[in-house]
């Protein structure tokens, strides 16, 4: 199953559209606020190779980079492949 990382901040419109993104094509996550657990930031800094801003994407291990690389790969149409195959027309993961 692909792990879909996300390192987002407080009140960041920016990882609400990242975010919004993946929740419509049913995609799971995992969040690590750094606003919230600011001692998140410097593993964040050292998996981007120093990238400050939030959103930070990870798919499996590659580094998607923020919210408009996102959207970029959503753009060119292959951030299906990406995520494994999933769309919005795929059911929701079931729990567990």
């Amino acid at each position: 199953m692909t792990h879909v990382l996300i390192y987002t901040g407080l009140a960041c419109s920016f990882c609400e559209r990242a975010k919004r993104l993946l929740l419509d094509k049913n995609v799971e996550f995992e969040e690590i606020n750094i606003g919230l657990l600011p001692e998140q930031r410097i593993e964040m800094l050292k998996k981007t190779g120093g990238a400050r801003t939030v959103p930070q994407i990870f798919i499996d291990d590659l580094h998607v980079g923020g919210c408009d690389d996102l959207y970029a790969l959503e753009r060119r149409g292959t951030l299906d492949d990406l995520l494994g195959g999933k769309d919005a027309n795929s059911p929701p993961p079931s729990a567990g």
